[in-house]
């Protein structure tokens, strides 16, 4: 008898021993833990074995889940190579994508490198802004399909991600122990702003702006001078920058995702396939 592998339950289970967390799983997968547990659970029926048992630095692969997890890569991998060389070449044309300023050079970089190799006739145009600008600007038909960061909850997008806001600052530097505190924003449109602001008046933390003016560099190079901190998502920090955790005297920051929009009133083919790539991209870079 011919069996299948739902390759939606594979994904979740190398989700699940990436993170050694069915809870992890479930967030990066934007399901619900019991989605996530279900799955796992038919796996294990299908295959009449135990693949996780719980250690104690949380789930780890059992000898059925070793085996099974390279095998699982081979498959989620040969399943994206044959949906992008089925789609390649069948929607030619310009695709304008909106995209954050933070995420162009850092967690979509390879994505849309890796788009344009596989679609050299589609022709692709950033556009780079804040992320309410950029949402104004796919409603006014300016873009095509938009990346953009908000707050986690309701929203007309489709969430490819969720991370957590940190705080930012200068290897060793002193901006964070400043008041009132210096803080540099990309813009003054800045999704992150409204958060950070209201977590700064609760916590009573007075502040001031060194730079909002819509250039990322510039931000950047503030905070390396140590003349101000700022607010990113944990992903997007370089590497010659400090994340400030709990003992650093700021106070805590929610999380935001990362949701992929398209117009409300369809997209076209070229579109809605770069929306594709760029899904399949971000869930394979967690």
């Amino acid at each position: 008898m011919t069996r299948h592998l739902d390759t939606r339950i594979v994904r979740t289970f190398v989700a699940v021993a990436e993170h050694a967390s069915m809870t992890a799983a479930a967030n990066a997968l934007h399901l619900t833990q019991g989605a996530v547990s279900q799955q796992i659970k038919r796996l294990e029926d299908d295959f009449g074995a135990a693949l996780f048992e719980r250690g104690r630095g949380g789930l780890r692969l059992t000898p059925a889940g070793e085996r099974l997890l390279g095998k699982a890569r081979q498959l989620l991998h040969l399943n994206d190579e044959i949906w992008a060389g089925m789609i390649a070449g069948t929607a030619p044309g310009q695709v304008r994508l909106g995209v954050p300023y933070d995420l162009v050079g850092t967690s979509l970089a390879p994505v849309l490198k890796a788009y344009s190799e596989a679609h050299p006739q589609v022709e692709i145009s950033l556009c780079c802004a804040a992320s309410p600008d950029l949402a104004r600007a796919l409603a006014d038909g300016q873009v095509d399909l938009a990346v953009i960061e908000e707050p986690v909850g309701p929203s007309d997008g489709e969430c490819l991600r969720v991370e957590r806001l940190v705080w930012v600052g200068a290897k060793g530097g002193k901006a964070r122990l400043k008041r009132p505190l210096p803080i540099s924003m990309v813009a003054d449109t800045c999704a992150f702003r409204p958060a950070v602001l209201s977590a700064l008046s609760e916590h009573g933390t007075p502040w001031r702006t060194v730079f909002e003016n819509g250039n990322i560099d510039a931000t950047t190079a503030t905070v390396r001078m140590d003349l101000a901190v700022t607010a990113w998502l944990a992903s997007t920090v370089p590497a010659d920058l400090d994340i400030f955790g709990a003992d650093s005297g700021l106070p805590e920051l929610p999380s935001f995702a990362i949701n992929l929009h398209l117009p409300r009133h369809g997209a076209q083919p070229a579109a809605r396939e770069f929306g594709d790539f760029i899904r399949e991209g971000l869930l394979r870079g967690r």
